[in-house]
């Protein structure tokens, strides 16, 4: 038991767990309503979509800690699965399993759909989780704004699913599929700047590990007060962004909806930014990196609006 408590531990079910609630509520909320009876993303063939995005994530998560052994054991010692309780042998035999039956998926979805974009994609994505672990991850900003873009790839994965190649030869699918893309962007988009703005607070608290181990983030080269004025900046533009769309739901009588997005999105993003500023403790950093995840996460759930919306 010990080990399949670790090995969840290692592949970080929540993450997945959060991957599979963006894809279903987007597919459910958004795809199939807008869609309706000219879908081509059927459930079964979704359902496959699914799995290769949480298997492919989970080979990440292995990977990751395969080769952050030594910085972890700095950072967070008493996290550590690899070595303690999986070998890293065993480490490698699974990212290679789960990234290959990931990918083997991918293919299978692109050859039912006749879509070469998903196969070939997360393919891409399998070998840019290599790279962020091995190289891009030490870098500045590199990794940051790989897994930044890798996060808003759960939901436009499932756009590119849907889009087919004959889609300009029917009038009504092209209406249809107008709104999907307009709804892709919106979430992949809150998903890219929510996740370069976790990304970089996570960065702060690892700073110390990573130090150590030679890496160039952005709290190591420019310093703890110029990451956190980058973190403001970007927390600012989204919330610029998001309060633009409450005016435009607003309009559109949306009302139930702008509540919630402002109880549990903007008010939430305007404690982050009075935390950010008092924050200097590695502890202080943690708990602001878990704040951002959850405002992640109630983000996501503004799509179950969008059921009664469309």
């Amino acid at each position: 038991m010990k080990t399949i408590a670790a090995f969840l531990r290692l592949i970080r079910w929540p993450n997945l767990v959060f991957i599979v609630v963006t894809q279903v509520l987007f597919y459910i909320c958004i795809l199939v309503p807008t869609i309706g009876v000219h879908l081509k993303l059927v459930l079964p063939i979704f359902a496959l979509l699914v799995s290769s995005s949480v298997l492919i994530a989970a080979a990440g998560y292995i990977i990751n800690d395969y080769f952050d052994l030594n910085i972890d054991q700095v950072n967070k010692p008493d996290s550590i699965v690899v070595q303690r309780f999986i070998s890293r042998r065993w480490a490698i035999f699974w990212h290679f399993l789960l990234s290959s039956i990931g990918i083997v998926l991918a293919f299978y979805i692109s050859w039912e759909l006749r879509n070469p974009i998903i196969g070939f994609a997360n393919f891409v994505c399998v070998l840019l989780l290599w790279l962020y672990s091995t190289t891009f991850k030490k870098q500045l900003l590199v990794g940051n704004i790989l897994i930044s873009l890798l996060t808003a790839w759960v939901v436009l994965v499932i756009y590119f699913a849907e889009m087919r190649i004959s889609l300009f030869d029917d009038p009504n699918y092209i209406a249809s599929f107008k709104n999907v893309f307009k709804y892709a962007i919106l979430y992949s988009g809150f998903a890219f700047i929510i996740s370069l703005i976790r990304e970089v607070v996570k960065d702060i608290e690892d700073r110390e590990g990573d130090a150590r181990y030679g890496c160039k983030t952005m709290p190591i080269v420019w310093g703890l007060p110029a990451s956190k004025l980058f973190i403001g900046i970007w927390t600012s533009v989204l919330l610029a962004c998001l309060l633009i769309i409450q005016v435009i739901g607003l309009f559109k009588g949306w009302w139930l909806g702008v509540i919630y997005t402002v109880a549990a999105v903007l008010i939430p993003l305007l404690k982050f930014l009075g935390d950010l500023k008092k924050a200097r403790q590695t502890a202080e950093f943690h708990q602001l990196s878990s704040l951002i995840k959850a405002i992640m996460l109630a983000g996501i759930l503004t799509l179950l609006f969008f059921k009664w919306y469309l």
